[in-house]
């Protein structure tokens, strides 16, 4: 029995534990500017991402219809502030 508590000890003193390296660039899901324009009717939800620690700027994720995937819009762009409260004001009058 003390053999085996020995070696238990002698493998928790050579295990290297260590926290998950951070990127310094952050997490960010959208990694260009993203999009400056969609077609609304391809459009079935919005994700509107604030910045956080681990991403320190605003991310705005548009999930396609039909299973088309997401794609980033960028956040400045006329066009597509112009898309979310469009969206926004759908969603208040459902």
């Amino acid at each position: 029995m003390k053999t085996v508590a020995a070696l238990a000890l002698i493998c928790l003193l050579v295990v290297d534990v260590r926290g998950q390296a951070r990127d310094p660039r952050g997490r960010c899901l959208c990694a260009d500017g993203g999009l400056k324009m969609l077609r609304l009717n391809r459009v079935e939800k919005l994700d509107i991402l604030p910045a956080s620690p681990s991403c320190g700027k605003q991310e705005i994720i548009a999930t396609l219809k039909d299973g088309a995937g997401k794609k980033c819009l960028n956040p400045e762009s006329k066009f597509i502030q112009e898309l979310i409260k469009k969206m926004m004001e759908s969603r208040r009058s459902k």
